[in-house]
């Protein structure tokens, strides 16, 4: 069996200018965020994201490394407007908004290796208007006109797990796993933070086969990174550090200069220590939505 253990840097390293990289979880939930930050410490620029978006969208913006974002929304749920984003999309970041269904639809396309999936999301709205979206009449008696939503595809996806073994086999924990499976399946190559890397053994994977996203040949490589969602959440293991997104969301200016040197231009076990420690992550409370 391959060994696809490797560092988050080294999984940086794998990225390239220009590409178009797709980022799991959703808004506060598994965010890659190690892999955001080592990605904000990089040369690299000119980067398309595809996201359901939250503090990995804004810190790039802020980082000056986006180009382009395919998003449905940007937000942090308790904080609804991702103020970083906000300002650079008030600067003129090149955007392309559609609803949830239809990135959702985009990515299922090209996870199916189709061009397009027929939809009703966003007929009778603005966004049908973009002519980025053609649409296609029913072959069958009904003659509906539909929205031919076109796939959305990623050279890579980065995503973050709770285990994984050394082969690539991952579990998602959390009931939630939205969209990261077709994240993988899109994407050319498709890497991933663990909180831990364990043996297969451990996995269990028969008894937890539920939560295993994908088959192991669609992981490229797996980097372990306890705390790699941080400030959002990886539950069961932690919850979202919302004292944290708001003094990330607060910083301006000079604060941003010195959030980013305390907080992103740093190395992991620096980070952990900033943000409080291991302990003080694992006693965070649940979140009331």
């Amino acid at each position: 069996m391959i060994d696809k253990r490797m560092s988050v840097d080294a999984i940086v390293d794998q990225l390239r200018d220009g590409m178009t990289i797709a980022i799991g979880g959703w808004a506060t939930r598994r965010k890659p965020m190690a892999l955001v930050r080592a990605i904000a410490r990089s040369d690299l620029k000119d980067l398309t994201v595809i996201a359901y978006g939250g503090p990995d969208v804004g810190m790039l913006a802020a980082c000056g490394k986006l180009r382009r974002v395919i998003f449905a929304f940007v937000s942090m749920d308790q904080i609804p407007i991702e103020p970083h984003f906000k300002a650079a999309r008030q600067a003129g970041l090149d955007v392309w908004e559609m609803d949830e269904g239809m990135l959702h639809w985009g990515l299922r396309a090209a996870a199916m290796h189709l061009p397009f999936l027929p939809t009703r999301v966003g007929i009778g709205t603005a966004i049908a208007e973009d002519p980025r979206f053609k649409t296609i009449t029913s072959p069958y008696g009904d003659g509906e006109t539909l929205i031919a939503m076109p796939a959305i595809k990623p050279d890579v996806a980065l995503l973050h797990v709770h285990r994984s073994d050394e082969k690539g086999n991952v579990l998602t924990l959390s009931p939630d796993p939205f969209f990261d499976e077709l994240m993988a399946r899109a994407a050319d190559k498709t890497f991933v933070t663990a909180e831990q890397i364990v043996s297969t053994a451990q996995l269990d994977l028969p008894a937890n086969a539920r939560y295993h996203l994908v088959e192991r040949p669609l992981i490229a490589g797996v980097a372990e990174a306890p705390f790699g969602a941080h400030p959002t959440s990886a539950a069961p293991d932690y919850q979202l550090d919302l004292a944290h997104l708001r003094s990330y969301a607060a910083a301006e200016g000079e604060a941003w200069d010195a959030y980013r040197d305390r907080y992103v231009a740093v190395d992991a076990p620096s980070y952990l220590a900033a943000v409080g420690g291991a302990d003080a992550l694992r006693a965070i409370a649940v979140p009331i939505y």
